[in-house]
């Protein structure tokens, strides 16, 4: 079927997300501007469709909603992708955006690893802290237990920075969940849940 959803619920934050790899509406609402942009390019980019719902406490600041939403994205993802029989698995996407370039390279190999090269400049854009990108990123690696390096070649910019980022994560996600092949990319049969 290729597609999956998941929600979670805490006292920091009420998230829903449904995914279609085969495409279709992309719907954002985290209550978090610039994160909902993020999420928009990088559906865009993957060719997926993608339906986020999420409250959280956001008058302290945006962290649980970003984090929590990374974590049932992955979640989705995860149902989506089934046993991985066919896919790809790899994925890799570099993207310019100005003055910078940005590096995405990921492995949905069942072991959730993630390195994250990048500093900015700007502690902030509206909402969110740009240090939850990181943590975006970690807890997306985490919850789809996939391996993901994420890099800022160089730049300057941070909203490009980040955008790039972004947009190099859904580009490689398209690539690395593309079906390619029968049965499951790995020589052991399986790929660890």
């Amino acid at each position: 079927m290729r597609r999956g959803a998941s929600e979670r619920v805490s006292a920091e934050s009420d998230i829903k997300v449904e995914i279609d790899l085969a495409g279709g509406p992309v719907e954002i609402k985290t209550g978090v501007g610039f994160f909902d942009h993020m999420l928009t390019l990088f559906a865009f980019q993957a060719r997926i469709g993608l339906k986020v719902t999420a409250k959280g406490d956001t008058w302290i600041d945006a962290h649980h909603t970003v984090e929590d939403t990374a974590i049932v994205l992955g979640a989705a993802l995860t149902e989506a992708l089934g046993d991985k029989a066919g896919i790809e698995r790899y994925g890799e996407s570099r993207v310019p955006m100005d003055e910078t370039l940005a590096s995405v390279v990921l492995d949905f190999s069942g072991r959730p690893f993630t390195v994250f090269r990048a500093s900015f400049k700007n502690p902030k854009l509206g909402d969110f802290d740009t240090e939850l990108a990181e943590e975006f990123f970690q807890g997306l690696s985490r919850s789809a237990r996939m391996t993901i390096h994420a890099e800022v070649l160089y730049g300057s910019n941070t909203h490009h920075m980040i955008e790039g980022l972004f947009k190099a994560l859904g580009r490689a996600v398209r690539q690395a969940v593309a079906v390619t092949s029968e049965g499951v990319p790995s020589t052991k049969g399986l790929i660890d849940q």
